[in-house]
């Protein structure tokens, strides 16, 4: 038995995080209809899957939504999620910046790891106040590749999707998902699986509260025009 034990627990972990833990990760916040209908970006990744579908519903219209958006990024606003794992410990911004508010297909926007600055999402849909989509590809040792280039034989890209609706009482439904595709097949299958589930929740849901709590807080502050920027708050 305690030879056999250890796989006993973790063959019960599994199955509990199969059946219970993963199908709420992968689509934390969103509707059946929201998970099962098309979304923008499969061009980009060929033969992709479709990625996890998160949701949250903020009480601001996506124009007082968008500009939070287009202004992410490690050397601009930061990402309003975990700020010491995604952007070396600065603090995102907590006010509409206009110098970064302007956002072009084919930018880039950089990504924090411990030594610096070494990745960057390509802008490759923009779509202003509905759609943004951000591509992402590396190879096995975390060094980027780009969309044009020929995929190495060990990688992996994604497209991690931004996606705006009005509701009614000027309330912003934002859902975010993608595509994603990965060699060798069983070693991505296994990562997406059991370890991206939890990871993208882990910072998705933190972005989706800071994201929400920033955009209402302008919007209390101000319930008429447009987002406060930094200037306009002194």
């Amino acid at each position: 038995m305690r030879v056999f034990s250890p796989v006993a627990v973790a063959g019960l972990t599994a199955a509990v995080y199969a059946i219970f833990v993963r199908p709420r990760l992968i689509r934390w916040g969103a509707t059946d209809d929201e998970v099962a209908r098309p979304y923008p970006g499969a061009d980009f990744i060929p033969d992709g899957k479709r990625a996890a579908t998160m949701a949250v519903t903020i009480e601001a219209p996506p124009r007082e939504v968008w500009p939070w958006l287009v202004q992410m990024g490690y050397d601009r606003a930061g990402w309003y999620s975990w700020d010491h794992l995604d952007n070396g410990g600065r603090h995102s911004a907590d006010w509409i910046h206009p110098e970064w508010q302007l956002l072009e297909v084919s930018d880039w926007l950089t990504v924090w790891s411990p030594h610096g600055p070494a990745d960057a999402w390509e802008v490759v849909a923009l779509e202003p106040e509905r759609f943004l989509g951000l591509y992402g590809g590396s190879d096995l040792r975390g060094r980027p590749f780009l969309r044009v280039e020929a995929r190495p034989h060990i990688y992996i890209e994604g497209l991690w999707g931004f996606l705006l609706t009005e509701l009614p009482g000027d309330r912003t439904r934002l859902v975010v998902s993608g595509y994603q595709s990965g060699r060798p097949r069983l070693l991505w299958a296994l990562g997406d699986y059991f370890v991206y589930p939890p990871m993208h929740w882990t910072m998705q849901t933190r972005q989706f509260a800071n994201i929400a709590r920033r955009a209402e807080r302008d919007r209390a502050r101000r319930p008429f025009g447009r987002p406060r920027t930094r200037e306009s708050a002194r």
